[in-house]
């Protein structure tokens, strides 16, 4: 069976517009909004961005290091209770070349992402998770890339 590249644009437009969804109104109901949210401001000045680079583990034995479980349990325990409002993991692969390696080190890691008024008390909320981490496996280091934002939410 051929398909005519003419029948082809009109079919996919066709197909992609049942994915596209629109909000219904209903009388006498307002849009959502987050007008007086702190946590989500409609426009912030102050904030900050904060990526943490987190080493997992070996990238070639992923059966060594911290398990998905365990970090799971140290996002739960040490920072969802700093930063409830909303955060963000990626999974990541990185290297590492710590002082006396003679190599990098090929890791399975994590970076979590931080949106948050920039404060000495939350400044020492990341400092206290990278701690909390250095602890937990007795790495070196949690990298840590903080930069201004123009935010919205």
């Amino acid at each position: 069976m051929r398909l005519r590249i003419g029948w082809l644009i009109p079919l996919v437009a066709i197909v992609l517009s049942g994915c596209a969804h629109r909000p219904v109104a209903v009388a006498g109901a307002t849009a959502p909004t987050l007008a007086g949210d702190t946590a989500h401001p409609d426009q912030a000045q102050g904030w900050v961005g904060t990526r943490l680079y987190f080493g997992l583990g070996p990238a070639d034995h992923p059966e060594q290091g911290v398990s998905e479980a365990g970090w799971r349990e140290f996002l739960d325990k040490q920072v969802t209770p700093r930063f409830p409002s909303g955060l963000s993991v990626l999974d990541v692969y990185g290297q590492w070349q710590g002082k006396y390696e003679t190599a990098p080190e090929r890791l399975r890691s994590k970076m979590l992402i931080l949106y948050y008024p920039d404060t000495a008390e939350n400044r020492a909320k990341i400092d206290a998770i990278r701690a909390a981490w250095k602890q937990k496996t007795g790495d070196q280091s949690v990298l840590r890339v903080t930069g201004p934002l123009d935010i919205s939410f």
